[in-house]
């Protein structure tokens, strides 16, 4: 059996517009592709900071100024952000399960809390 060629009118083309783009396509040989990331080490020497004054905050240097912002409330409990606090104990809770533990604990143990905190008062 012999096949037949058939002829056809119609050619297509090489890359059809709907696929994707191979990257060999996009970046042909020896050409960057795009976006370079760059390590620590060389932004530090790109940018020669020992040019810099050493009251100026850097990348080298760790010194910096107090922050603007509020510190954020944390529970004493979970260490979740807390939004509340327990006026009769001072402690800060994260949810209504938590408060119920802080009401339950015994008064050593919520100056122990508190006196992680750095806020370490005399209950009544």
């Amino acid at each position: 059996m012999e096949q037949e060629v058939i002829e056809a009118d119609i050619v297509l083309p090489t890359h059809l517009s709907f696929k994707k783009v191979q990257m060999y396509e996009k970046y042909p040989k020896g050409q960057a592709r795009g976006r370079h990331w760059k390590h620590l080490k060389q932004i530090i020497q790109a940018e020669n900071y020992q040019n810099y004054p050493p009251d100026e905050s850097n990348y080298v240097n760790i010194e910096s100024p107090p922050s603007m912002h509020p510190c954020k409330r944390i529970c004493d409990i979970t260490g979740y952000e807390a939004p509340y606090y327990d006026p009769r104990t001072n402690l800060r809770y994260a949810n209504a399960d938590v408060f119920k533990l802080i009401r339950s604990l015994p008064n050593e143990y919520v100056q122990r809390y508190l006196s992680l905190r750095n806020a370490a008062v005399v209950l009544k």
